[in-house]
């Protein structure tokens, strides 16, 4: 994924296809009501896609099928080696349902540029570009990193705006964040989503915090590193079973604070297709032609790109 030649541009760009793929497959399973049907769409037409991608990867997060399986060797073995992080389909609920925010992802670091966790939870704090460094903690209450990031950004925290997964586990956060003074957006799914939100104005969104996902925080800080933005995370155990499979990735400072460049470092090149229309991205539309709006960026150049495709299938379907 060198910057020395066009390679690592038209790698990403190549990744689009990707991601575009499995959004296309997904959406025609959209508000049908079959979670499982739409993740299994998404992740076929994925590993479909990707072995046509000029790499020689292996996915590092993917999922737990007989498909994009971590350990599973993927590309067409005539590029860079690089480690793969997938989400054929953020939250198939979300696509069940109708709902907003759907997002097919794919990630590419260096080989050995993801930070190798176990699919436990993840507490993590993410914001934007443009803000002073260690501008957010964990190791601080939510009332003062909201204070911290309102003074950096001369608003008032009533005018701040957090995302939190609604889950019954983030009830003590969710009532320290209001009374600090910050509104707050709720997402029933989508942790990816959620914390990419922070990274883009245009999203309304100036923080996120919560317990998410181990994997997901790890794709989310290939996307923040992309940009600039700042986020810190911490793995969550339930018991010691857990602890015993974070050491057994390599880990042994349990409760070591991440930050987004620690997570994935080198040339990181992040991907992202609209299913369901959102903040960052819309949906996958039909009007005679399939239109796709989606988002690539790499961190070794800092570019991002919006890019709408029109894909005219001969028998109309992706």
């Amino acid at each position: 994924m060198s910057d020395s030649s066009g390679s690592g541009r038209n790698l990403a760009l190549e990744a689009v296809r990707v991601t575009e793929a499995a959004a296309l497959a997904a959406s025609r399973l959209m508000g049908r009501g079959d979670d499982e049907a739409a993740d299994r769409a998404a992740i076929t037409a994925m590993h479909r896609a990707i072995a046509k991608l000029a790499i020689d990867g292996a996915v590092r997060f993917g999922d737990n099928g007989d498909l994009l399986f971590p350990g599973e060797k993927v590309g067409a073995g005539n590029g860079p080696q690089v480690d793969v992080a997938v989400m054929a389909l953020e939250g198939p609920t979300i696509i069940a349902k109708g709902e907003p925010n759907g997002l097919s992802i794919l990630a590419m670091s260096e080989e050995g540029g993801f930070l190798n966790v176990p699919d436990l939870y993840m507490e993590k704090i993410a914001v934007g570009a443009g803000l002073p460094e260690g501008i957010v903690s964990l190791e601080r209450a939510p009332a003062e990193n909201l204070s911290a990031v309102a003074d950096a950004k001369d608003m008032d925290i009533g005018d701040l705006v957090v995302c939190v997964l609604d889950r019954p586990r983030h009830a003590q956060l969710i009532s320290q964040v209001r009374e600090a003074g910050a509104r707050i957006v709720l997402i029933r799914d989508g942790d990816v989503s959620g914390a990419l939100g922070a990274g883009w104005p245009e999203s309304g969104i100036d923080l996120y915090m919560g317990i998410g996902g181990a994997p997901q925080g790890v794709m989310a800080a290939a996307a923040l590193n992309c940009v600039g933005g700042q986020m810190q995370a911490r793995l969550v155990y339930r018991d010691d079973g857990e602890r015993h499979l974070a050491q057994g990735c390599g880990i042994h400072d349990l409760d070591r604070i991440w930050t987004a460049a620690e997570m994935a470092n080198g040339d990181v090149t992040f991907a992202a297709t609209g299913v369901t229309n959102g903040a960052l991205l819309a949906g996958v539309q039909n009007h005679g032609v399939h239109i796709t709006h989606s988002i690539v960026m790499r961190s070794v150049t800092g570019t991002v790109r919006y890019i709408e495709a029109h894909h005219n299938f001969a028998d109309g379907r992706p």
